[in-house]
């Protein structure tokens, strides 16, 4: 499972609960003067039948004032992304993918092809993080994982119309933060992606395990430190710098009024860098896990 790229499109997992029959993903509640803000992590996409959200979710989802994705849920965006992925993406003519592997890399690169039907022709055209996004995708699929389940998809129809759509980041901004990362970084997360696939091919089915279980600790070793390991610069851009970003953003938000839902990937929440985290040490109270 790609450590990187599913922070961006399908990405990280997390879960908290109070005992083990009554598990469910966290819900943290982060409070202003005259303002309350619930934070949910999300599982990008799921597989079909997962009974995920909290009660206490679905009761905010229905009085908030807003609602916070990580980028607009529209299909204006769909086409832009589409549009900025095969612009910037596809490598130039004359280089080619597996001339940047070593032999034991492209080896398992071509195995990990025709274990997923992915067309090696094909990935060999694509730049790094693509191959990477274009794998993980795959991997996904094969387990059980559906495109159009994911907790984004879900609650955006679970909305009011009344509630404010808002997004952190374009299109243009969270593909950019992919392409624009340094060559050696998008080949240690490769590397990573199919080392991991190849000896641990259930990762996937067991951090969904770990989300619907509360299995916080589980959660932050499969999901946050092989990335962090692998290409720490990538994992500065991806995590720590995002979600300092977005707390400066969500203080603002706390300091007038109303109610709103924020819906990122879960990763961004965990640990003394995560988004709750960040709030807490600017001073706001934040209810739920450390």
């Amino acid at each position: 499972m790609s450590r990187s790229v599913r922070l961006i499109s399908l990405i990280l997992i997390l879960a908290f609960a109070a005992g083990p029959a009554l598990a469910q993903p966290p819900l943290w509640v982060a409070h202003g003067r005259h303002a309350t803000l619930y934070l949910f992590g999300s599982v990008h996409i799921l597989p079909r039948d997962v009974d995920w959200a909290p009660a206490a979710l679905t009761s905010a989802i229905a009085k908030a004032d807003e609602i916070w994705f990580e980028l607009p849920i529209d299909e204006a965006t769909d086409l832009e992304a589409a549009r900025l992925v095969a612009q910037r993406g596809i490598a130039p003519a004359g280089d080619d993918l597996f001339s940047h592997l070593s032999e034991a890399q492209a080896t398992r690169l071509t195995a990990t092809c025709q274990a997923l039907a992915v067309s090696c022709a094909s990935l060999a055209r694509m730049r790094p993080w693509l191959a990477d996004l274009t794998l993980s995708l795959a991997m996904d699929a094969k387990a059980g994982a559906v495109s159009d389940q994911g907790v984004e998809q879900k609650l955006q129809a679970l909305a009011p119309p009344s509630a404010r759509r808002m997004a952190f980041e374009t299109a243009g901004l969270q593909i950019g933060l992919l392409a624009d990362t340094p060559l050696g970084d998008q080949l240690a997360s490769l590397n990573e992606s199919l080392t991991d696939y190849q000896d641990d091919p259930d990762s996937y089915r067991r951090m969904i395990d770990e989300w619907m279980t509360g299995d916080l600790a589980g959660l932050r070793r499969d999901a946050l430190t092989p990335l962090a390991d692998a290409a720490p610069g990538f994992y500065r851009r991806l995590i720590t710098e995002r979600n300092q970003r977005w707390a400066g953003i969500l203080a603002k938000r706390l300091e007038g009024r109303g109610v709103g839902v924020v819906v990122v990937g879960a990763g961004h929440l965990i640990g003394p860098a995560g988004v709750p985290a960040l709030l807490r040490a600017r001073g706001f109270r934040v209810e739920g896990p450390e």
